[in-house]
């Protein structure tokens, strides 16, 4: 009887498998060594929480161990396909195992500690739990930390400071990145690049932790509050978010350094390079940016002043500069429940969160330079009507705009619009109402944390099944949902 050999084709497409298993392995391992720190706060505080991280570092780093060990000695170059199965499958297991720590210590159940830590890495900010100010110092520092790590990307994290790893970073930076334009790169290694990306990520949130310190807060809180503001994650220490510090100088530290988490750090690279805070403004997609920033925050306070929310305009302002830089970044911060709020404000807010942030910055949304490429496609069409022989590219920053990009945009809108309705519905079928719905996949989908309704301020009184898609709907929203749909599609599994 004949012996069946396998193909060149199956022996290389394993030894893929078993390169990404690699991958994942070496990424998870790196990732346990994080734990580190709250195993220091915790002994610091004396809360008793030491031994629930050793057994979460143990699970987590034996785990990548067993991985790294199934892929040791494979020598190869990820391709694009790879990266988006490498970027997909670590997220995934990501959220289980990081989320040992919350089932170990609050004892919160599997399902419940996947949506928190998902959120946290996803920077979403939407938790089940309540009573912050009665958690370990070290869990609250957890939670604050993942979101820090999720804010630029661990996957980026990886190909910075893991060139060892002896595969195409690009791979994983493309499939990671947020924004249209996913090809362009700081410098001309894409381990410099992220490098780089990680030096202003971290030199931003030393000074926006000086910042808090100097507003008041104390080291610890200064320290997690910077994690969350330039992750633009929104977990804070306190149940009641901003609002506990009742301070207007702690809340324009957290304005700026939203605004600027919410901002291109390929931008922020020129304005450091060129010693030039005018390279902010001569980039298209911040001035526009911070134009809608300017425009929905002074609507915001007019409409509170008339209608006699606050007392006078000045007060009005100041929450209305907080709650639309918050949720135009989709930090999620709150200083007051923005869903109270008279006519049409609280779902203007939700709205301007499907905008989100820059390209190539830790917001959530769709994009701000994807509606910039809309509005410019749309003139375009505009044009063509009245001059159907011009040729009419279009152009932003002077730079015209290859055609697969604007297609790439949209079937992205496509896609969001679909996957929104479908996820709606399938909340609205496990027993919400319709504004909770809405608001439960809008603050998913975009990264945001606060919602409507019943999920205005947490997501504890959700059904399980409810949970589960607003933790899908929160990976869908971080990766851009491309990166996990390709998954699905048969042509990806294909020679």
């Amino acid at each position: 009887m004949p012996i069946a050999v396998s193909s060149p084709h199956d022996i290389e497409r394993w030894a893929r498998y078993r390169l990404i298993l690699r991958v994942l392995g070496q990424l998870l391992m790196a990732l346990s060594l994080s734990l580190i720190l709250p195993m220091a706060i915790s002994i610091g505080y004396g809360d008793g929480e030491l031994v629930h991280f050793l057994t979460a570092f143990g699970l987590t780093f034996g785990a990548g161990a067993i991985l790294w060990l199934a892929g040791f000695g494979v020598t190869a170059e990820l391709r694009t396909r790879d990266g988006f199965l490498v970027v997909s499958l670590f997220w995934l297991v990501l959220g289980a195992l990081s989320g040992l720590p919350f089932i170990l210590g609050p004892h919160l159940s599997f399902t419940d500690s996947l949506f928190e830590a998902v959120s946290a890495f996803t920077t979403t900010g939407a938790t089940i739990i309540v009573g912050l100010d009665r958690l370990p110092a070290s869990i609250l520092w957890y939670r604050q930390q993942l979101q820090w790590l999720g804010g630029m990307g661990i996957i980026v994290l990886g190909v910075a400071v893991l060139p060892m790893l002896g595969i195409g970073g690009m791979q994983l930076y493309r499939a990671e990145t947020p924004g249209p334009m996913k090809d362009e790169k700081l410098a001309p290694r894409i381990a410099d690049t992220a490098r780089f990306l990680w030096l202003l990520y971290l030199g931003l949130t030393l000074a926006c932790a000086a910042g808090y310190r100097l507003a008041g807060m104390s080291l610890f809180d200064a320290i997690g509050h910077s994690f969350a503001t330039v992750s633009t994650g929104g977990f804070s220490t306190h149940d009641a978010s901003m609002a506990y510090f009742h301070s207007p100088l702690a809340e324009s530290v957290a304005i700026v350094f939203m605004l600027l988490g919410g901002m291109n750090f390929a931008v922020h690279y020129q304005v450091v390079r060129q010693r030039d805070p005018r390279a902010w403004l001569r980039d298209v997609e911040v001035r526009t940016f911070l134009a809608v920033v300017a425009a929905i925050t002074a609507v915001t306070a007019v409409t509170l002043s008339l209608r006699g929310t606050y007392p006078d305009l000045l007060t009005a302002l100041r929450d209305a500069a907080f709650q639309v830089a918050s949720v135009i970044t989709s930090t999620g911060f709150t200083t007051t429940d923005f869903s109270l709020w008279p006519l049409f404000l609280p779902l203007l807010l939700m709205l301007i969160s499907f905008m989100g942030g820059c390209g190539g910055s830790t917001a959530g949304g769709m994009k701000v330079m994807r509606y910039v490429l809309l509005f410019q496609q749309s003139r375009r069409e505009v044009r063509c009507l009245i001059y159907p022989r011009a040729v009419l590219p279009v152009k932003i920053g002077g730079r015209v705009v290859d055609q697969r990009i604007l297609r790439s945009v949209w079937g992205f809108f496509a896609v969001y619009v679909a996957l929104f309705v479908l996820l709606m519905l399938g909340l609205m079928a496990t027993g919400l109402d319709q504004v909770t719905a809405f608001g439960a996949i809008a603050t998913c989908m975009n990264n945001l944390g606060p919602g409507l309704g019943e999920v205005a301020s947490n997501f504890t009184t959700v059904d399980p099944v409810a949970k589960w898609l607003c933790t899908i709907a929160m990976l869908l929203g971080r990766l851009e949902i491309f990166t996990l749909l390709v998954l699905l599609s048969p042509a990806y599994w294909r020679r």
